[in-house]
């Protein structure tokens, strides 16, 4: 997978916006980015280990670090820091954006969580 062009946070550190070469930027909020972390402690070790992340509604990003020339680390301000999102990740969740906030809010509502 080609890296992104540009990765830049926003100046509240709530918003990343990505852009991959031929397309156009995306925003990627930081909530978003959160509950859909790649770590272990998000996904689990299967489907059915997966958690649905409910409270992140107000999380902003604290800090982003390089990972080889493969992927980027996210420091979220909740502490959380352990989901390594490579390119394909990052370029699989510009494109699925909608998709994706779409199933985690009725997963959300389905288990009778908040984002508050």
């Amino acid at each position: 997978m080609i890296p992104p062009k540009e990765l830049r946070v926003s100046k509240d550190r709530r918003t990343l916006t990505v852009t991959f070469p031929d397309h156009a930027p995306v925003e990627l909020p930081a909530e978003f980015l959160r509950v859909l972390s790649p770590s272990a402690e998000v996904q689990g070790h299967s489907p059915e280990q997966r958690v649905t992340v409910p409270g992140k509604r107000m999380v902003s990003i604290f800090k982003i670090e390089p990972v080889g020339n493969y992927a980027v680390r996210i420091t979220f301000d909740d502490g959380h820091d352990t989901g390594i999102f490579t390119w394909s990740y990052l370029h699989t969740l510009s494109h699925e954006k909608q998709e994706r906030w779409t199933s985690y809010l009725d997963e959300l509502e389905g288990k009778g969580l908040s984002r508050d």
